[in-house]
């Protein structure tokens, strides 16, 4: 097959400028149109980024000199499917707008995630929920991603809720920064300190995950039926989201089989062999002092899901320590693997 043209939307962002690193050389997707504000449009992607690039590595050469546009699919002519890092404010209805002129979406924003006919998709854990596609009225399609905390929680979940059924989870995030989009947070407000509140953080935390282990009826997806109870938390951190869980299953497991659920969990993504699949997909760290996002952060070029610490909970069952890569595996990377799953089934055409 031939590579799919595809478009970024929201590219000046740190979402976006993710998208772009990840897509440089991708074997399935050209990059052929680069959409921001106003500000930027009509301007050289280079010429805008040469003071706001904030990722270690280079622009590639290949976004340099494209021009930039508004996120408008008439101005995008020729691309098949777009990556959305746009803003929530904005998101909704441009991604709408693409769909109606027949572009497919994947979408990193919050604007569609519950719709019942919109896959939340984390492509190891819930790729059957892309049947529901065929109930959105649209020539194009939505395709989301979840929020980016609870992105490693709900991977690690999967294979436990499969194998033993689960009753309650209750999970502590420790956020970074960046998580927050750049500038992100004052560092008057996080340096040497801890916010126990980040905006709507907690509801997504308590019902994305429901939704990702949900099941398909009738054209839609059904929750998964147990509550999570989450206090999340932005910490002085760069990149790497944190996250204590403890699970109460309705047929609790030893420590060994909890680790072997874990080292055996792969999903389509790694049959595949999709380019951006993490092998091994989860990852447990033996040292009782990780995972640490400074140690461990790339693991699986930041997409591997990295967990520690498995340990008895005196009230519930058992507990551990979550470690994601929140503007990889929980954002662009996360879409780009999505798109992958999309172009390897033939959703793309």
């Amino acid at each position: 097959m031939s590579r799919v043209k595809v478009a970024v939307l929201g590219a000046t962002g740190s979402v976006g400028q993710r998208f772009i690193q990840l897509l440089d050389n991708h074997p399935y997707f050209e990059v052929t149109h680069l959409c921001a504000s106003e500000n930027s449009a009509g301007k050289t992607y280079g010429d805008v980024m040469k003071s706001r690039w904030k990722i270690s590595s280079d622009i590639p050469a290949y976004a340099k000199n494209i021009v930039i546009t508004t996120p408008d699919p008439s101005k995008t002519s020729g691309a098949a499917l777009a990556f959305s890092g746009l803003d929530a404010s904005i998101a909704g209805e441009v991604e709408s707008a693409y769909a109606n002129a027949g572009i497919h979406i994947i979408s990193n924003s919050k604007n569609h995630r519950m719709d019942p006919k919109v896959p939340l998709l984390s492509a190891e854990v819930n790729a059957s929920h892309l049947e529901v596609l065929d109930s959105q009225t649209t020539k194009g399609k939505i395709i989301t991603n979840s929020n980016c905390t609870i992105m490693g929680v709900t991977i690690t979940l999967k294979p436990l809720f499969d194998r033993f059924g689960i009753e309650s989870v209750m999970l502590f995030s420790m956020q970074a920064i960046s998580g927050a989009g750049y500038p992100g947070v004052p560092s008057m407000d996080i340096l040497g300190n801890v916010v126990p509140h980040i905006g709507g953080e907690e509801e997504k935390a308590e019902i994305e995950p429901l939704k990702c282990l949900g099941r398909v009826e009738n054209g839609k997806i059904v929750h998964a039926d147990f509550p999570i109870s989450a206090h999340c938390n932005r910490v002085p951190v760069f990149d790497g989201h944190t996250v204590c869980v403890s699970v109460k299953f309705k047929q609790k497991p030893s420590r060994e089989e909890v680790l072997s659920a874990w080292k055996n969990f792969s999903g389509e993504p790694q049959s595949l062999a999709l380019p951006s699949a993490p092998n091994p997909a989860i990852l447990y760290r033996e040292e009782e002092d990780r995972p640490q996002p400074r140690l461990d952060l790339n693991t699986g070029n930041g997409m591997t899901t990295v967990v520690g610490r498995l340990r008895p909970d005196p009230i519930l069952d058992w507990k551990y320590v979550v470690l994601s890569h929140n503007t990889i595996r929980g954002a662009a990377g996360a879409a780009l693997l999505n798109a992958e799953l999309l172009y390897k089934k033939n959703f793309l055409g």
